[in-house]
């Protein structure tokens, strides 16, 4: 190969590569049909915490309102009219209003990761006593749906057909439209009532993890560093930033990958790998909620997200 011919290769090979990474960043604002909205933020007990007596609460107490939601997803394939919620939280009357504008009839499905309290809860909502829906589809994993149709007042909403079960099984797609799908896989939690599971949604485009609860990474048979490189965003737990957020109770008893720890984690990720976690689920003692907090500023300097309420994302 002569000298022209090698200045040549380079050229070809540079264009290459600089059309590569333009189709790379076109690829990342392209809009689609499919889209998430963050609905809520924010652990099971929300915020204000009942008995809650710290600074993280007083203002909620004072106003008596929160901005603040439980932890939720909303997911919608607009071209084919489909609309799915991830998690049931006790706040999804306001929750469902900001997704649907309060058309709930338009609710093609609700997703559940687990059987704790603010992961499942707001079901109670679709009975007689408040809206009475019509067989909403219900997608749930086998000790979910065994708890469901074994308990009061969950089985009540089978019985009168307010829901309808669809069953989930571990890493089996569920396909929803023809540009959207939703994948179930199993993570080590405290299950007392049923198996926990985060989700893969898949868009035409992009793809996206979401895993509000998991007890430790290293308690998981999947690399969490490696699945972020693999997805385009990653909406993971972020319940605790540190262990001192928790004092007069055994944090063993209630464990979760502490924000630090996390960080420590990934540290070896590239900056576009780090912008791709966006942390979730945050505990109402957790410093994280104040952007104008030390920590919360922390985060960002250091490449990661916090999940923000309303905050819509294009897969």
């Amino acid at each position: 190969m002569n000298f022209n011919k090698i200045i040549s290769f380079f050229i070809l090979f540079n264009l290459f590569l600089s059309c590569a990474k333009n189709d790379q960043k076109k690829l990342k604002n392209l809009k689609s049909s499919v889209t998430l909205k963050i609905l809520g933020t924010i652990q099971d007990g929300g915020i204000p915490h009942l008995g809650c007596k710290k600074d993280c609460c007083k203002k909620a107490f004072q106003n008596g309102v929160s901005k603040n939601k439980v932890v939720s997803l909303g997911v919608s394939d607009l071209n084919f009219k489909k609309s799915f919620l991830i998690e049931a939280s006790p706040d999804i009357t306001v929750q469902l209003k900001d997704f649907l504008n309060n058309e709930i009839n338009s609710l093609d499905g609700i997703f559940i990761t687990h059987a704790h309290i603010g992961h499942y809860s707001g079901l109670i909502n679709l009975g007689r006593e408040v809206f009475n829906t019509s067989n909403i589809p219900l997608f749930l994993m086998p000790k979910m749906t065994d708890f469901i149709k074994s308990n009061g007042p969950w089985s009540q909403l089978l019985k009168l057909n307010n829901v309808e079960l669809k069953p989930l099984f571990n890493a089996k797609e569920e396909k929803l439209t023809k540009n959207l799908t939703i994948t179930p896989f199993l993570v080590p939690h405290r299950d007392e009532y049923s198996e926990t599971v985060g989700f893969e949604i898949k868009g035409p485009n992009r793809k996206a993890i979401f895993i509000p609860d998991i007890d430790k990474w290293e308690k998981w048979d999947q690399s969490i560093v490696d699945y972020i490189k693999e997805v385009d965003y990653a909406f993971i737990d972020g319940t605790f930033y540190s262990e001192k957020e928790v004092k007069g109770r055994d944090i063993t008893e209630i464990p979760h990958p502490l924000i630090t720890e996390s960080i420590k984690l990934f540290e070896n990720l590239n900056e576009d790998e780090k912008n791709k976690v966006y942390f979730i689920h945050l505990n109402h003692t957790n410093p994280l909620i104040d952007k104008k907090s030390v920590e919360f500023n922390s985060v960002k300097l250091q490449g990661f997200n916090v999940a923000e309420i309303s905050s819509v994302f294009y897969l």
